[in-house]
């Protein structure tokens, strides 16, 4: 099994570094947080300095692994192109375009295929990471044109011995879904959060499911919030004027009729919708890796809302989901 390398050793990075060991795959970490580093060594990990860990990556051609916030990502990339600059490289930041942007810029060389796992807490740092967390989950691999098949399989591997199935989809698809599912709540959340402060005390002693539901993102680190949503502006403008545009619709129905029904209707639709997807039958196909276009085959299992759930000699094991007519 190929040894793993894992720069950043937070909720993610720290929950990858446990679940690739649990895997039986030999690893080593970095990280700029003292306390981090030195939670993880408590419990027998192999922490060192960015420097040493990227040369030890490039000696035995390992898989490296980028887990810093986005901000700190140019910084661990240059440092990448001049100590592994040929390094197999994956990343999980919850944005992808700047990350590839960065990767073509910084260390062009590495064979790349982005990462992106959807698991996540509202607390964070390596004391928060478990070598569970990505049990079941859904882990994209950016499959675009540029992507090689191995960067991309062996970036496919690292999620499946975590416990994820494998969405495979471009970088501007990933970070336009995105934008509605994660980084639109977290915006949501605060707003909602902030609203319900505003009506004092008593709200607050009031507030029950709901608003705690409603709010629970808002509680996660500003910092890592702001470089998530802020990392991916251009497609959380669209979902914001979306979610305006029927915000606006809301209001104006409610002060014309006093109605709420297309609102609540189509809100209702929307968590119906994904109810269905997450308990739909599933049906098994394969994507043959030695074909004439496998890339563009994996992109379609992504479009399909389907995962690679695990490898058969050059067959990848595809699950899509059976939804009712």
């Amino acid at each position: 099994m190929r040894s793993v390398c894992v720069v950043g050793l937070g909720l993610i990075g720290g929950s990858v570094l446990r679940a690739a060991a649990a895997a039986g795959r030999d690893v080593w970490g970095a990280t700029g947080s003292n306390a981090d580093a030195q939670s993880a060594i408590a419990e027998g990990f192999t922490v060192v300095d960015v420097d040493t860990a990227l040369r030890r990556a490039a000696a035995e051609d390992a898989l490296v692994v980028i887990a810093v916030p986005l901000p700190a990502v140019d910084g661990i990339l240059r440092k990448v192109g001049d100590l592994a600059p040929e390094c197999l490289l994956t990343d999980v930041v919850s944005v992808k375009g700047p990350v590839a942007e960065a990767v073509a810029k910084y260390a062009p060389s590495t064979r790349f295929a982005g990462g992106h796992p959807m698991a996540g807490k509202s607390v964070s740092g390596w004391e928060a990471s478990s070598a569970a967390l990505f049990e079941d989950a859904a882990w994209v691999v950016t499959a675009d044109e540029e992507t090689s098949l191995p960067a991309w399989r062996e970036a496919a591997q690292l999620a499946l011995d975590c416990g994820a199935g494998v969405v495979p989809t471009t970088t501007q698809e990933h970070d336009a879904a995105v934008a509605r599912i994660s980084h639109l709540p977290h915006v949501m959340a605060a707003v909602l959060a902030a609203c319900g402060a505003d009506g004092g005390p008593l709200a607050m002693a009031l507030a029950a499911g709901s608003f705690s539901d409603g709010t629970r993102v808002a509680g996660s680190r500003p910092e890592l919030v702001l470089a998530m949503c802020e990392g991916n502006r251009p497609a959380l403008l669209d979902a914001v004027d979306d979610a305006l545009g029927r915000l606006g619709a809301a209001r104006g129905a409610l002060a014309s009729t006093g109605s709420l029904g297309a609102t609540v209707h189509s809100g209702h639709a929307g968590r119906v919708t994904f109810d269905g997807y997450r308990t739909a039958g599933r049906a098994q196909a394969m994507v043959d890796l030695a074909g004439a276009d496998p890339m563009e085959e994996l992109r379609l299992v992504g479009t399909r809302g389907g995962r690679v759930t695990g490898f058969d000699g050059d067959m990848a094991v595809v699950n899509l989901p059976v939804l009712p007519d």
